[in-house]
């Protein structure tokens, strides 16, 4: 096993080199295309969510395969390499598979133990798995990390250390006051019908919101997610459907409004808000201080420092730029932006009456979030884990070898019966059975120990050699040994939940 990720987070870099670094679904493919072309990578994966962007791949090159991935990284998110890589963080081996896990687990989240990063994890393996991206290695490493997701959340209370990015969002825009007093007869406005737009409007139904209004670009989504709102037993809110040209008119009316989409621009800017609230923007307050970027490190140092153990990291960066406070007055109109890129104008906090939260303060807002005792218990579920998949895939390393030396035993086997048959052809058919299976166990007999011996030795750190010294041993032909590695992996039932 030779993986490694490549990738940076709302803990390595800003909002706004995520939120510039974003990559659209058809990049994502593209970006899997082009790192199964590069020379150091054999398979590869890309998770992209709102804080996130990872690319990880099974590279045969450790130096190589850093530079490259960071390299196709900068390339695909359109932010240049030099800008790029001091937010990068590198994981490499075990290393990488602990950190995949910690993700799974919500260890990683912006909100500790919020469960959805389990989905995108999910469509992450969909997605290398529709391309043919995704091989052996990372099929088993995302179905593991799945698996592992799901038992710190049944095993463990790291749900109450967290919650969804839309809870807590709806928290902030309380601002102390309790999330369901506060939503009591509030009207809202979703925009957007995917996965978080469809979490939103099912949180903000419990919440206990009056009405729901949903708009997005396809109108029968939208209409889809009313219907899955309408069908909830735990709620009696009312929703109706919108074209997104009704958005104007929906926000002179709306009192909290959600929004996450694909956008690529902004979806409400700063003067369409003030113009529904009927309102004048005030004039920009002066730009605060941005604190200064270190200067860019290197990709061969990102190298220098995993090999040698120091750091999986890039240094600190800076993590934001804190926005002007925003208006004390009454909230008329309360903003909860959960795109990236950014949907509603960061200039909205300068109206008077409108609060804004957005992933850049559900950032701050969450840095000093307690965490649960449980997070404690959920990291030695997560080293036990990543212990097991290591020795998981180290005894799979040696597998090919002991069916291909099983294979071979056979053939001998099979050989000396035939011999046998043409110097003793008077044998009946009972008695051939009887010597044949004979022979066979004898054989099994001789190959159990070593070959259950050679799996146990091959599962501990270092044995990685023992497949070659079987080899050697019996003089396999190589080509036998990755014949049946090919047709494991290409078993049309491995890596399918």
């Amino acid at each position: 096993m030779s993986l490694l990720v490549v990738g940076l987070s709302h803990r390595s870099a800003p909002v706004s080199v995520l939120e510039r670094a974003s990559l659209a679904a058809d990049t994502q493919a593209k970006l899997l295309q082009d790192t199964l072309a590069a020379e150091p990578a054999t398979e590869a994966a890309v998770l992209a969510t709102c804080n996130r962007i990872e690319l990880y791949a099974d590279v045969d090159k450790f130096h190589a395969g850093v530079a490259e991935l960071s390299t196709l990284l900068a390339q695909h998110s359109g932010v240049g390499l030099d800008e790029l890589t001091p937010y990068l963080y590198v994981h490499y081996e075990d290393r990488a598979v602990h950190h995949l896990f910690s993700v799974a687990c919500g260890l990683d989240s912006m909100v500790v133990g919020e469960g959805q990063i389990l989905g995108q994890i999910k469509d992450a393996l969909a997605r290398g798995q529709e391309l043919h991206t995704a091989g052996r290695l990372l099929n088993d490493l995302f179905q593991q990390a799945l698996r592992v997701g799901k038992r710190a959340h049944s095993e463990t209370g790291i749900d109450r250390a967290g919650q969804s990015l839309v809870s807590f969002g709806l928290q902030q825009l309380a601002a102390g006051a309790d999330p369901g007093l506060w939503a009591q007869g509030k009207r809202a406005l979703v925009i957007g019908a995917g996965s978080m737009s469809s979490l939103a409007a099912a949180t903000l139904a419990r919440t206990g919101v009056a009405e729901i209004v949903v708009a997005n670009r396809t109108r029968s989504r939208a209409e889809r997610l009313v219907e899955i709102l309408q069908q909830g037993d735990d709620t009696t809110v009312r929703a109706h459907a919108v074209e997104m040209s009704a958005v104007g008119d929906e926000l002179t009316r709306a009192d909290v409004v959600v929004s996450c989409t694909g956008a690529t621009g902004l979806v409400l800017t700063a003067d369409a808000l003030a113009d529904a609230l009927g309102v004048t923007l005030d004039a920009p307050a002066e730009a605060p201080a941005v604190t200064a970027v270190p200067a860019p490190a290197d990709v061969d140092q990102h190298a220098a420092w995993v090999e040698n153990g120091s750091a999986t990291s890039a240094p600190e960066a800076p993590r934001r730029i804190t926005l002007p406070a925003q208006s004390t007055g009454p909230v008329k109109l309360a903003l909860l932006d959960l795109a990236m890129p950014r949907d509603i104008d960061g200039a909205a906090h300068r109206i008077d009456g409108v609060r804004l939260v957005d992933i850049e303060s559900l950032a701050d807002a969450s840095a000093d979030a307690p965490m649960a005792a449980d997070v404690d218990q959920v990291r030695t579920i997560v080293a036990d884990e990543v212990a097991a998949f290591g020795a998981a895939q180290r005894a799979a390393h040696v597998a090919p070898t002991v069916v291909a030396l099983r294979t071979m035993a056979a053939d001998v086997v099979a050989g000396e019966i035939a011999r046998l048959d043409g110097r003793l052809p008077d044998l009946d058919e009972k008695q051939r059975a009887e010597i044949t299976q004979t022979v066979r166990r004898v054989v099994d007999k001789l190959l159990h120990a070593p070959t259950v011996r050679v799996k146990q030795l091959a599962s501990e750190p270092g044995g990685a050699g023992y497949a070659d010294a079987l080899r050697e041993l019996f003089d396999l032909d190589p080509q036998t040994v990755a014949a049946v590695s090919r047709a494991d992996l290409n078993d049309p039932n491995r890596g399918r939940s």
